[in-house]
């Protein structure tokens, strides 16, 4: 499997949960439909949670800003990756869901790369 990690900043004129809601409730059905000619397997939205746990674990660490969320996105290999990417259909599913991420998201701002998982620990146990 081939996974994208994309981590989301909204526009400065956003508020974090105008954001969330449109991301979950307009972006995610877009993504939904145009699954099939990108060849995504699966699509997971991670809403980030404001709160005095989050704050307090980030001034612990000295983390930075958190970002607005975490997109996942998984297929099944590169290869079938780039063949849906060449098609029409998938040329034209990408242009779409990238013009409605306009909308929402700090493109500029929100870093994305492709990535190999490796499972430390599953159900409670290490998996190694």
């Amino acid at each position: 499997m081939v996974k994208l990690t994309f981590c989301l900043r909204r526009l400065p004129h956003l508020s974090r949960e105008e954001f969330q809601r449109y991301w979950l409730d307009v972006h995610g059905p877009l993504v939904r439909a145009h699954a099939p000619a990108l060849a995504i397997k699966r699509y997971v939205q991670l809403h980030t949670g404001a709160g005095a746990l989050s704050d307090a674990v980030r001034k612990i660490r000295g983390a930075p800003e958190p970002f607005d969320g975490v997109a996942e996105l998984w297929w099944e290999s590169e290869a079938e990756l780039r063949t849906a990417g060449a098609t029409a259909e998938g040329r034209a599913a990408g242009a779409a869901l990238l013009e409605d991420e306009k909308r929402f998201i700090d493109l500029a701002r929100s870093p994305l790369w492709f990535g190999t998982e490796h499972e430390i620990v599953e159900g409670g146990r290490p998996s190694r």
